[in-house]
């Protein structure tokens, strides 16, 4: 499962009995052991990053063995296998004030 947030992306992948799981996709050039995840308790396994605005493609490694993420953004043949995808979308440009609050604040445009 991935989550998207306006902080980060959020990967998550249930695999109990998985020894190490990693995170690969072209975010990191498909580089296997290079994004560790984290197991919880429970046997979810997460990892956390920053992306920017795209689309990009990536799959779990546990302990050796590929997997797609069906509940990611879709899935789509790639050179392997299912790749999963996910997809961050582009930050809007937060407007700090505008020409009619201006004329409120008596402050006048430039």
């Amino acid at each position: 499962m991935v989550t998207v947030t306006d902080e980060c992306v959020e990967f998550s992948f249930y695999r109990p009995g998985a020894a190490s799981v990693h995170l690969a996709g072209d975010f990191n050039d498909w580089r296997q052991g290079e994004l560790s995840m984290v197991r919880s308790d429970d046997g979810h396994w997460t990892a956390r990053m920053k992306l920017p605005a795209g689309e990009f493609r990536f799959r779990y490694c546990a302990d050796g063995e590929w997997f797609a993420d069906y509940a990611a953004f879709g899935v789509e043949p790639g050179r392997f296998g299912l790749d999963s995808i996910v997809r961050v979308p582009s930050r809007p440009i937060a407007i700090l004030h505008t020409a009619a609050s201006t004329e409120t604040t008596g402050i006048a445009a430039a």
